[in-house]
């Protein structure tokens, strides 16, 4: 029995393959889960049904198991900004700042190989995603 706050043994499994550089994608249920990401990256169903599981559910557990060095968010077209990132900014604390791309270009980037996982959420957020980048563990 593991006395950790993230029990999904695949999700697990997946974030312990992934190492420093990799990423890890936590996408909101618009997101295209087959086509907007690396062929051979793990992915984890979590979207049971509509606003279930969210991302933040996911994130937070996701921050006790794997050190994070850059996080990135997908831009909506128009430079709004997205409701949930407040919520994310608070999760993440001041030292992980949002870095937003624009909507193909975080496409691109989930598309290639250092894309180790994405995790399918139920998160009706618009504009949602996130795009964590593993960092290292400390000595």
């Amino acid at each position: 029995m593991l006395r950790y706050p993230l029990l999904h043994p695949p999700l697990l499994s997946a974030l312990a393959t992934a190492g420093h550089g990799s990423k890890v994608l936590l996408a909101d249920s618009n997101y295209a889960h087959r086509t907007n990401v690396h062929h051979r990256a793990t992915l984890i169903h979590l979207n049971l049904r509509p606003g279930l599981v969210s991302i933040d559910d996911v994130l937070e557990p996701v921050l006790s198991a794997i050190p994070v060095e850059a996080v990135h968010t997908m831009r909506p077209d128009d430079l709004s900004t997205p409701a949930a990132w407040a919520d994310y900014e608070r999760l993440l604390g001041p030292d992980l700042p949002l870095q937003p791309l624009a909507r193909h270009d975080f496409y691109a980037t989930c598309r290639e190989s250092d894309l180790a996982v994405c995790v399918a959420t139920g998160d009706g957020r618009h504009y949602a995603n996130l795009l964590l980048t593993v960092g290292a563990v400390a000595p």
